[in-house]
């Protein structure tokens, strides 16, 4: 399916006016602009002077005002169908998009009493911005609804497939950059939907954020034609959806219809898939939807600066106008930007948000802010452990007993799994028979929807075993499932599991910072197997050593 801002017979099929999403949109983007820009005068009540501005400016523009638009293209989609949404941010430097949402959902006020709901507390959103001792430019921890932050590109799509498993009522909207859409890790991530059961599992709706280009260089897949890039993901196994516009001062509210009527198909779409495979007795693997939203970087900022094109362009990545404090030029052009968005539309003399907004806010824990799933410790349940002694090697004869210390302990995960049906997963990248785990395939399969041969062992849709030969993949996989509330166990070989010591460093440092946030609950332990260690590696050499 194609949507495009020239299908004239599409139509709004949603409750909620497109002009109640639009002032969403203008009014997340006009709190992104002000975290990036002011510390002072957020309502605009004077005209901006070089006091109201920061005196360092950071942040990152260009891709925020597609976040926002899904954020509240998302909400009113929620709102309509009572879903369970997750959302997940990758794109880098996302995170006042996602922020100022989260502060007109409400959210961020009830977990941050001081970052009020009216003009003072958008002051003091604004100011703690990229500050000392205020928040990152990233989707943190401290980011209510986030369980990615974003930072190390890559990781966005497979940190969606891990939340989904096991969580059969929710829907993960993964927002993938095109510049992140380049790295190792994303491009193996679209094969994961060859692991999901829409049985037991939830569903991953990619979508596409094709702005175009990078930090300072087009995008790959935006340089590829229409049809090789629709084909691409056809040849994934998805339905690709495009919606384009936004170019050539195009009215904004013909893509907000075209995202709407995007937005509605996938959902049913997934309806469907989940009704059919919950309903009978079909082993064929679903074409689940995704979203191409092609839309120009840093749209509704400044179209030209300094004689140069910005929007549109590269040059929209960061901060579009740098010299604000020192240019009245940049200043005049920074105000007129701000106030394009009509704030006094969005935000009464307190400033606080317009009820008019409320329409399309879902309320208590259907905010993608305030969803249980993206704070994973208020879900998770202990472990139900065998006992050791139950799988103990019987010594009793002394000497002359022989046994393998992971063929004992691939037993005892077996009735891990047995014991913990919903919870628990065991990931590896095609070695779990090889390191003599494959005792658990007594109780369980792995899991997998792609097309089974006869001489296939231990694969079935559903399975607490996932195997794809991508360390990446079973790290991401992993990460996704403990923050949204589960437990799990990777096994690899030692001198491989190097590929993700990157991974683990982002893990560790969301960990470490989410211990200093009161809300955050505690999730599980990220637990590793290393196998085939120095000793006994003459068969594979220096090679598999290290």
């Amino acid at each position: 399916m194609t949507t495009s801002a020239t299908d004239h017979e599409l139509a709004l099929t949603t409750d909620a006016p497109l002009h109640v999403i639009d002032a969403w949109w203008r009014a997340a983007n006009y709190l992104t602009v002000g975290q990036i820009y002011l510390r002072g005068n957020p309502m605009l009540r004077e005209p901006l002077t070089a006091a109201d501005i920061k005196p360092r400016l950071l942040g990152h523009w260009g891709t925020s005002p597609a976040l926002n638009l899904i954020y509240a293209h998302l909400n009113q989609l929620i709102v309509r169908r009572s879903l369970d949404v997750l959302y997940i941010a990758g794109p880098g430097h996302g995170g006042p998009a996602i922020v100022a949402n989260t502060w007109l959902d409400g959210t961020y006020s009830e977990l941050f009493p001081l970052i009020a709901k009216d003009g003072d507390g958008m002051l003091d959103l604004f100011r703690q911005f990229s500050a000392p001792g205020g928040i990152p430019s990233h989707a943190s921890p401290g980011t209510p609804g986030s369980i990615h932050e974003g930072g190390e590109l890559g990781y966005s799509l497979v940190h969606a497939y891990g939340a989904a498993l096991d969580n059969p009522e929710l829907v993960v909207a993964c927002v993938v950059g095109d510049g992140e859409a380049e790295t190792g890790t994303l491009a193996a991530s679209w094969h994961l939907n060859k692991f999901l059961n829409p049985e037991t599992d939830g569903a991953v709706l990619p979508i596409l954020n094709l702005n175009g280009y990078k930090i300072a260089n087009p995008a790959v897949l935006a340089r590829i034609p229409e049809p090789e890039l629709l084909e691409l993901f056809r040849g994934y196994g998805y339905e690709p959806i495009l919606v384009s516009g936004g170019f050539d001062d195009e009215d904004p509210m013909v893509v907000h219809a075209a995202m709407a009527a995007a937005l509605e198909y996938a959902a049913e779409r997934i309806s469907q898939i989940r009704l059919e495979a919950r309903s009978s007795e079909s082993a064929s693997r679903p074409t689940w939807p995704m979203i191409i939203l092609r839309t120009p970087k840093g749209w509704t900022g400044p179209k030209e600066v300094d004689g140069v094109p910005v929007e549109g362009t590269w040059r929209s990545h960061q901060v579009p106008l740098a010299k604000v404090a020192e240019n009245p030029e940049h200043l005049a052009m920074l105000e007129a930007w701000m106030r394009s968005y009509l704030p006094e539309e969005l935000f009464d003399n307190d400033g606080r948000a317009m009820p008019v907004l409320s329409s399309i806010r879902p309320s208590g824990a259907k905010r993608m802010s305030a969803l249980p799933a993206s704070n994973g410790g208020l879900l998770l349940r202990d472990l139900v452990l065998p006992l050791a002694e139950t799988r103990a090697v019987d010594i009793s004869a002394g000497r002359g007993v022989t046994a393998e210390a992971t063929r004992v302990l691939g037993g005892w995960l077996a009735d891990v799994a047995r014991l913990n049906p919903h919870t628990f997963r065991l990931f590896g990248p095609d070695e779990t028979a090889s390191n003599r785990l494959d005792g658990i395939y007594a109780v369980t399969d792995k899991q997998w929807l792609g097309i089974t041969e006869p001489t296939d062992e231990h694969l079935a849709r559903a399975g607490r075993v996932i195997e794809i030969l991508s360390e990446n993949l079973v790290e991401g996989l992993l990460e996704g499932y403990l923050l949204t509330g589960r437990h799990g166990l990777m096994n690899s070989y030692e001198a491989f599991i190097h590929v993700v010591d990157s991974m683990f460093n982002q893990h560790a440092k969301w960990l470490e910072v989410a211990r200093d946030i009161p809300w955050r609950r505690p999730v599980a332990s990220l637990n590793y197997l290393l196998s085939s260690h120095v000793w006994r590696q003459d068969h594979n050499g220096f090679s598999h050593q290290d």
